[in-house]
Parts: C-alpha cells; structure tokens; sequence
C-alpha cells in the first residue's frame, strides 16, 4: 500500500549547507549544563570549526538555563548573527516551550540556517515548522552527544546531513547492529515531522500543536513507562492527530521493552492501514542519528527504508 502525500503538501525550505569549517553557535533554550568551554573548543577545531558561546550556556535559574529573556535573547541573536553558521543546543531538560508565544519567526526565516536539538528543543522544531517553514535537524546536543563520546554515526550522521552529503533520493543509512522492526509495511510519502513524544502531546491544543496533514511522524522518548506513551498514543488519537497521518517512524524509547513497545504500536496503528517503522537510532540513544524535521521523505516500512525526496541543505 502506498500513501502520497495531499495536493496541500509542499516541502519546507532547505537552509544553507555547513562548510567543512565556519563557526558554530551554542545556545541553552531549555535547561542548564555545565558546559566544558576548552573540551567544547578543541573538539570542534579538530573537525575545522570555530565555536561561538552564547552568555545564557553559563547561566542557570533554578531548572532553567537563564531567565526567558536570557534564552530568547540568545536565540534570536545566534540566528541572526551573519557569522555563525549553524546552531546546536547544549541540552534539553526543560524550559524551551515558555519561548514559543515570544519568538520573532519572521526573524528566524530571515536568517534560516541549521538549528539542531532534540528532546525538550521538539518544541522548537514544532515552532519553526509551523510559523517560519524551513527545515530543522532533530540531531545531537553539544553536552550529551558530541562531547559524550557517543558511538561514530551520531558525529558522522551530523555533519553528513548538514554538509549537504545526504541529498534528494538518498537512503538515510542505519547500523546493522541495531534491528529495525516492521510493525505495519506499505510505503508513505510525506513531510517528516515530530520529536520528544510527551513534547508533541504537551504542545496539542496550543498554537503550536504539530501539524499533521500529510505528515509521517517520528518519535522518540525516555523515562516514559509503557503505559505513559499508551497514554500519550491515546491522547493524540483522542486530539485526532493520528487518522491523518501518512505513516510513523518510531525512534530509541529509552527503558521501555522493545517487544511490549511493538505490540502497543500494532493495536494503536494497525487499523489505520499506514507503514510503521520501528527502532530507529535517534533520541536519547547511542549512537543517535541525525533526521531533516519539515523534509520531505520516503517512508518504505517493509524494506525499512527512509528516503530523502527533497535536499535539506543547499550550497
């Protein structure tokens, strides 16, 4: 069965590639980090990149990395500084969706440029996708990721997809070393969509709910027991966001039993009759893959293949 995507469904804009050197910026839009300036510096600049700080990375206010005016400012100026070229988030945690009713997305799109996170920085991706309409990366944090010595293709799958090496008909690649599981086959063509799971459900019912038209959704989590993502599952099928999707692309749910995870996909997408793929190695995971957040792609369940059907980045 193969699923195309609605007449209304047009590709988000690609952002300007990564060079093989430039400057990278550093925000905290969430929660604090202790953030190691030097170990931070000489990791970039033995892969030819300078590093820009932003001043809320050392700030923190209770469970917040700065006030919201800290963090907003920090965002707005990382976009729209002319010399950095790409932006990574130092953490999640929380703090990200306080910012949402307060970003100038005119801004953003005027200086669209890679943008990186995951986990609470889902709720940017929703943002940016729906107000300012260019491609984001749900890809690795600078503390946990980068510099936590995670395994190659998390720094291998960055800096392909940001350089512009992985282009328009590409098959993203995947370790062999972890399984992937057809939970519904078909095939699904659409805008790749989603995040954090309980950030998705935490944003329903707001101006900046996910927007599911057309959409093949990805999501990830952790620390969310089995029957806390049933209930997040049901939530979004009670808020109808599932019956309009074109197919699911299942990321790392951290601590939950992969088989038990497997059924619970099955009851809650099998009458829908759309491709759910299972056990794909972005999220709170090692190594963690970058995916192209408001791209279009390809969703072969039963090869378990993912596609990219538009380029993410232009030079």
């Amino acid at each position: 069965m193969t699923v195309r995507p609605t007449h209304t469904l047009c590709p988000h804009r690609a952002v300007p590639a990564l060079s093989s050197e430039g400057l990278i910026g550093v925000i905290a839009p969430a929660g604090p980090g202790a953030l190691d300036t030097d170990k931070a510096l000489q990791w970039m600049r033995a892969r030819g990149y300078g590093l820009k700080v932003f001043p809320g990375v050392y700030e923190k206010d209770g469970y917040l990395a700065g006030s919201d005016e800290v963090r907003l400012r920090d965002l707005h100026a990382a976009f729209a500084d002319p010399q950095v070229a790409a932006i990574i988030c130092l953490r999640g945690g929380y703090g990200t969706p306080r910012l949402l009713d307060r970003i100038d997305y005119d801004l953003l799109s005027r200086h669209a440029k890679p943008f990186v996170g995951y986990s609470d920085i889902t709720a940017l991706h929703l943002a940016i996708s729906r107000y300012a309409g260019f491609v984001t990366f749900h890809g690795p944090l600078l503390n946990a990721d980068l510099l936590g010595d995670k395994e190659p293709p998390t720094v291998t799958s960055f800096f392909a997809m940001l350089r512009g090496q992985i282009k328009a008909g590409s098959v993203l690649s995947h370790p062999v070393a972890y399984p992937l599981t057809t939970v519904e086959p078909g095939i699904a063509h659409g805008r790749l969509l989603g995040g954090n799971l309980a950030m998705i459900a935490a944003t329903l019912g707001t101006p900046y709910e996910i927007e599911v038209e057309g959409a093949i959704l990805f999501i990830e989590d952790i620390n969310e027991p089995l029957y806390r993502i049933d209930r997040l599952l049901t939530q979004m099928r009670l808020a109808g966001k599932l019956a309009r999707l074109r197919g699911v692309l299942v990321g790392d749910i951290a601590g939950v039993e992969v088989a038990a995870l497997n059924r619970l996909l099955k009851q809650t997408f099998e009458s829908l009759r759309i491709p759910v793929l299972s056990g794909w190695r972005s999220g709170h995971c090692d190594p963690n893959l970058t995916l192209p957040l408001g791209a279009l792609v390809r969703l072969d369940a039963g090869k378990q293949e993912l596609m990219l059907e538009q380029d993410v980045v232009t030079r």
